[in-house]
C-alpha cells in the first residue's frame, strides 16, 4: 500500500513539473512574440567586424511615448491590414522601415503579366521602348484586367505590385506624375494610370514611386534561410539579389541594382539607429544617459558610412547605361532618393529642418507610408528637448554637434554613391576617414 502511495505521489509531482515547464516555455514564446526579446535577437547575430556596428544598448521606453505600439501577442486576433479597417501599427524599433516579411518574390495568376512588364521595362534601352511596352499591354487589355483584380490582392501582394508599378513608372519617365490628376492623362497611358491609382488606394500610399518602394520591396535572399530570423538580420547576413533586375538575365548586376541593394543593407544595419532614436525620445538634455546614447549614435553613423564605402568599389565596377542614369536623375528631381534610415537620424538630430527648411523635410518624407511619416513626426516632437543642446556649451553639446557632423558626412557619402551609380566611368569614393 505504501509503495502505491509513493508511486502516486511521484507521478503527481512529475505531472506538475511538466505542466510548469510547459507554462514557462509558452510564456517565453509569448514574450518573444511581444518583441520583448528583440534586443537579444539582435545581439545574438551582431554585425561582422568589417562593419563595426556596435550592439544596441539596453533601451528604456519613456513613459507616455504614444508612438510606440508593441507587436501583437501570439494567438491574438490579427490586425485587419488585408481587409477593412486601419493597417497594423508599425514598430520601427523591431525592424526599421524594412517590410515586416521578405518581399513577394514571384507573383501568380494574372499578375505574372505585370511582373513580366516590369522586368522588360527595367532593361529597356530608353524611355520610348518602355512606353511602347505599356501601350502594347493596354491594347491587349491586360492593364484593364489587372485593374479589376486589385481589390482581391492582400496587402503584401499589393506592395509587391506597387514595386513593379514603380519600376515601370520610372522607366517610362512618369515618376513625378499624380495618377489621378487630369493633366497626367496627357502624358501617360490612361489605363496604366488607372491601375497605378488603384494600387495606391489599396496600399493607402499615393507617393510610393520612390527609393523605399524600389529598394526595400525589390530584394530577396539568394538562398532560403535555414530557419526563421528577424527581417533586419536576414538582410544583413544573407547574400541578397534583386527581384526585378535592372540588368538583363545572365549579365552582371548593374550599378542601379547594386545601389538598390546597398540601400536595403543600409536600412538593415541602421536598425541600431532606430533603437537609439527610441532611447533619446523624451529624454532631457541634462539626463546623464543622453550623451552616452549620442556617442553610440555617432558610432553607428560612422559604421554605416564605412559600409557605404565598402559598397562603392563593387558599384563603380558594375556596368551602367544612360537609361539607368535617367532613372536616378528622375528620382532625384522628386526628392525620392533619401533612404528612410537617414530620415530617422535627421528626425533625432534636426539637420534637415535647420539646413533646408521644414518644407523640404516634409517633401522628402512624402514618399514614405503614412505610418512611417507618423513615426518620424513623433520623433521630431519627442527629440526636441535633446536638440536644445545645439544652443548650449559644454561637453554634452559637443557630443551632440559631433553626432550632427557624422550624419552630414554619412549623407554626403550616400550622395556620392548615388552619383557614382548615375555616371558611367566615375571612380569609387575616396577612403573613409
Amino acid at each position: 500500500m505504501g509503495d502505491r502511495v509513493t508511486m502516486t505521489t511521484a507521478m503527481t509531482t512529475a505531472t506538475a513539473m511538466t505542466a510548469a515547464m510547459t507554462t514557462r516555455v509558452t510564456a517565453a514564446e509569448d514574450g518573444a512574440a511581444d518583441g520583448v526579446t528583440a534586443e537579444g535577437a539582435v545581439k545574438a547575430a551582431p554585425a561582422g567586424p568589417a562593419h563595426g556596428v556596435p550592439e544596441g544598448p539596453a533601451h528604456r521606453v519613456p513613459e507616455g511615448s504614444a508612438h510606440r505600439v508593441p507587436a501583437p501577442r501570439r494567438g491574438a486576433e490579427p490586425a485587419p491590414a488585408d481587409g477593412a479597417g486601419a493597417p497594423a501599427p508599425h514598430a520601427p524599433r523591431a525592424h526599421g522601415f524594412l517590410p515586416e516579411r521578405p518581399p513577394v518574390r514571384a507573383m501568380i495568376g494574372t499578375w505574372t503579366r505585370l511582373d513580366a512588364m516590369a522586368r522588360a521595362a527595367a532593361v529597356a534601352p530608353d524611355r520610348a521602348a518602355a512606353v511602347a511596352l505599356v501601350e502594347r499591354a493596354r491594347r491587349a487589355e491586360e492593364l484593364t484586367a489587372l485593374r479589376q483584380r486589385v481589390s482581391r490582392l492582400s496587402l503584401r501582394n499589393a506592395e509587391a505590385a506597387a514595386m513593379r508599378i514603380a519600376v515601370i513608372a520610372v522607366s517610362c519617365g512618369w515618376c513625378g506624375l499624380d495618377p489621378q490628376a487630369p493633366a497626367a492623362r496627357e502624358v501617360a497611358d490612361e489605363a496604366f494610370l488607372e491601375l497605378w491609382a488603384a494600387i495606391a488606394h489599396r496600399i493607402d500610399h499615393d507617393q510610393f514611386v520612390a527609393l523605399p518602394t524600389l529598394a526595400l520591396h525589390n530584394w530577396a535572399p539568394e538562398r532560403k534561410p535555414r530557419r526563421h530570423i528577424p527581417i533586419d538580420q536576414l538582410a544583413r547576413t544573407e547574400a541578397l539579389v534583386p527581384i526585378v533586375r535592372w540588368a538583363p538575365e545572365g549579365q552582371p548586376l548593374s550599378r542601379l541594382d547594386r545601389l538598390m541593394l546597398a540601400a536595403t543593407r543600409l536600412e538593415a544595419h541602421g536598425i541600431w539607429l532606430f533603437r537609439l532614436a527610441d532611447t533619446l525620445a523624451g529624454r532631457s538634455p541634462d539626463d546623464s544617459s543622453t550623451p552616452t546614447a549620442l556617442r553610440r549614435l555617432v558610432r553607428v553613423q560612422h559604421a554605416l558610412r564605412a559600409q557605404l564605402h565598402a559598397e562603392a568599389a563593387e558599384l563603380a565596377a558594375a556596368p551602367a547605361t544612360p537609361q539607368q542614369g535617367a532613372v536616378l536623375g528622375a528620382l532625384a528631381e522628386q526628392g525620392a532618393l533619401e533612404p528612410p534610415v537617414l530620415q530617422a537620424a535627421d528626425a533625432v538630430l534636426g539637420i534637415g529642418g535647420r539646413r533646408m527648411g521644414e518644407g523640404r523635410r516634409q517633401l522628402l518624407r512624402r514618399h514614405l507610408p503614412a505610418q512611417h511619416r507618423a513615426w518620424l513626426s513623433a520623433m521630431d516632437r519627442h527629440c526636441a528637448p535633446v536638440r536644445t543642446l545645439a544652443h548650449r556649451g559644454g561637453p554634452d553639446a559637443a557630443v551632440y554637434r559631433e553626432a550632427q557632423e557624422s550624419l552630414i558626412a554619412l549623407r554626403r557619402t550616400y550622395t556620392a554613391l548615388v552619383q557614382t551609380a548615375a555616371r558611367p566611368g566615375t571612380t569609387p569614393l575616396p577612403a573613409a576617414a
